[in-house]
């Protein structure tokens, strides 16, 4: 198997986990939310931290900190990546999928505005579509529903900051995610010390023990799939795969955990999906027009 080849077989399979994992997290309803986040960031550490020990690469996370503007960055998009991972656990516990998978449509078309806004990048006409269409959708939701979709915005702008500051990071993204982990892992264990449940769920039962250990390679295991997949396929096509995250999670609330669907849903999704498919063919057209794009195609 080619290169290219093992690049999409990889971020089609961190897109499956990561479309699938609102169903895993949904067998720890049971557990208060601030729990399964803090056992979440605290074994997830313990994984990275023992990837990059046998990588030979553990003084490389103290480095990660030693520079200001680096330590600052690391800090920020920790916090940042934290509440999105937050909001997504709040969405599951209380039956809100839906939104979440709207909220991880909207990403890249908030990403597209912050990049215009800060980065100075320029929209071209698709993109413009696609964000007007998005807008309309979040519009149409709010007057028909009679409550704005906060999760979706909110998941949305969280993981839209987060892509951001993570553009002007210049670190390897294994030493970069471990980083983060290390700047949440103090506030993960602060809370289950300062806010103990009256029964803590880690150790109850095999079950939901095995299922908060679990939580850790259902973070691990995409991000570093993701990771491979992003040095071996161009980010165009990353872009566009990315969209099997959304739709997974988006079958799996309707046909699956049964979250209601109404004409509003339909209406909203449709134009969400129309959006995009303009988002995709304005990366494709982008992609086609650069130099030597013709030989790669």
């Amino acid at each position: 198997m080619s290169p290219h080849s093992l690049g999409i077989a990889a971020m089609i399979g961190a897109c499956v986990i990561w479309g699938s994992s609102p169903l895993y997290f949904s067998m720890l309803v049971h557990v208060p939310t601030g729990e399964v986040m803090a056992h979440r960031v605290i074994w997830s550490l313990v994984l990275f931290l023992g990837v990059l020990a046998v990588q030979g690469r553990l003084r490389a996370l103290p480095a990660a900190f030693a520079r200001p503007g680096s330590r600052l960055r690391l800090t920020a998009a920790a916090f940042a990546v934290g509440s999105n991972w937050l909001l997504f656990l709040i969405a599951i516990a209380t039956g809100q999928v839906i939104q979440s998978s709207l909220g991880y449509y909207i990403f890249p078309l908030i990403a597209v505005l912050i990049g215009t806004l800060f980065f100075g990048e320029r929209l071209r006409a698709l993109q413009v579509a696609a964000v007007a269409l998005a807008a309309l959708a979040v519009l149409i939701l709010t007057l028909g529903l009679g409550v704005t979709p906060w999760f979706s915005l909110a998941i949305a702008g969280t993981f839209a900051v987060y892509s951001a500051l993570k553009k002007g990071l210049d670190l390897p993204p294994m030493v970069s995610v471990t980083a983060e982990f290390a700047v949440l892992a103090p506030f993960a264990i602060l809370w289950l010390v300062a806010v103990p449940s009256a029964t803590p769920a880690f150790g109850s039962d095999a079950a939901t023990t095995a299922l908060l250990l679990g939580s850790s390679l259902v973070t691990a295991v995409p991000m570093m799939l993701f990771t491979s997949a992003a040095r071996r396929v161009d980010l165009a096509t990353v872009g566009v795969l990315q969209y099997l995250n959304p739709t997974l999670q988006f079958l799996g609330a309707t046909l699956i955990l049964r979250e209601p669907f109404t004409g509003w849903h339909v209406l909203a999704f449709s134009l969400i999906w129309t959006a995009v498919a303009l988002y995709c063919a304005a990366t494709l057209v982008r992609r086609r027009a650069l130099p030597g794009a013709r030989a790669r195609l």
